[in-house]
């Protein structure tokens, strides 16, 4: 049977038989673990390496916003790669992708080339993350998503509650160079069971094609407005006028991204994203609640890591337990005016999300 034959959706099937849906799912649940601790690991590390690089905070903070900004943009190419590439070497190349950014950053000697390895660590996890839910809603039945969906989201979940742990660790053992390292062992564990588990075939079980064009214009317009707004939040604490440029400028590049994305569906193309998604009640009032948490989630994080490294001059390890769900007796230490923060953060996202929810259901 040739090599392309036996990688095929069908044939993994036959082979490992009604175990076969797990064992897919457990192969990129690894490489999704690996993505997200990247994201949220490297916190613990920046007052090191803004000491380090003699960087201020608002520069030394592009080290996680440039994750962010790269992991956004390359998300929504995640579906144009699977059709024209299909699973395993799309999410091959992606945890290829993350070890090499991993490795780089830690052997980098200059804040450039770490910055570099953190966009290449973002492009990458941006891609992957998408990924288990296509195939949770591809290869389960209806009945057995729920579950899929439980098992697979008590993995991801926890991979940012022991990130900052075990960063904190790592840094005051080896210096913040080692947790660049951490990923590549699941890097390498992803890229055995992908050989192995994941098939070569696009979602649907056909044949990946080059049939299709990415739409290189929406994506430019996404990724400039997203730099923009991230840009232009930062200069509000130095310079307003530049900040107000900056925001106007990711106000009308979204806008434009919005034009573009309807006017390419309109002609038949194959969009970036499809905007009438966000006619349906459910989706707009999911992803509300999810930059609402979002936001406050990672805000409150930075908000405790600063306060730790800055203010109190804690060890890493110390300054990790502010990360983690047993963190909140330490977070009860902090001053009042950041705890208020962080609180009204969480409150109000939790306020949103309920208020969507109750709206959701008349």
């Amino acid at each position: 049977m040739p090599l392309i034959e036996r990688n095929n959706l069908a044939a993994l099937q036959q082979r490992y038989g009604a175990r076969y849906r797990w064992l897919l799912l457990l192969s990129v649940m690894v490489g999704t673990v690996a993505s997200v601790m990247s994201s949220t690991i490297v916190n613990v590390a920046i007052p090191d390496m803004s000491h380090h690089f003699l960087l201020g905070q608002e520069r030394a903070q592009w080290v996680s916003s440039g994750f962010m900004v790269a992991m956004t943009a390359s998300m929504l190419t995640t579906p144009w790669l699977l059709l024209r590439y299909g699973y395993r070497r799309t999410y091959a190349g992606t945890m290829l992708l993350l070890m090499a950014g991993g490795i780089a950053g830690g052997l980098a000697n200059s804040f450039t080339l770490v910055l570099a390895a953190r966009v290449a660590e973002g492009l990458a996890a941006g891609i992957v993350q998408p990924i288990p839910a296509i195939i949770i809603l591809r290869a389960f039945e209806p009945r057995q998503q729920g579950r899929a969906s439980g098992i697979f989201g008590m993995g991801v979940v926890l991979a940012p509650a022991l990130g900052p742990s075990i960063g904190g660790v790592l840094v005051d053992l080896y210096g913040w160079r080692s947790i660049f390292f951490l990923v590549t062992p699941f890097c390498l564990a992803s890229l055995w069971l992908s050989a192995k588990f994941v098939p070569d075939s696009a979602p649907g079980g056909a044949a990946a094609s080059r049939g299709s064009r990415l739409d290189w214009r929406g994506l430019l317009l996404g990724a400039t407005g997203t730099l923009c707004l991230l840009n232009g939040l930062v200069q509000l604490h130095h310079d307003s006028l530049i900040a107000g440029l900056l925001l106007a400028a990711a106000v009308g590049a979204l806008a434009v991204f919005v034009w573009w994305q309807r006017t390419c569906k309109a002609a038949g193309g194959n969009p970036l994203m499809d905007m009438a998604l966000f006619t349906h009640r459910s989706f707009t009032m999911g992803s509300l609640v999810a930059l609402t948490y979002g936001a406050a989630l990672f805000g409150s994080l930075t908000c405790c890591r600063c306060t730790c490294s800055s203010h109190w001059a804690c060890r890493h390890r110390t300054s990790a337990r502010f990360c983690c769900p047993q963190g909140w007796y330490w977070r009860s230490r902090l001053p009042a005016r950041a705890a208020l923060r962080i609180a009204s953060l969480r409150i109000g996202s939790s306020a949103l999300a309920w208020r969507c929810w109750r709206r959701h259901l008349r």
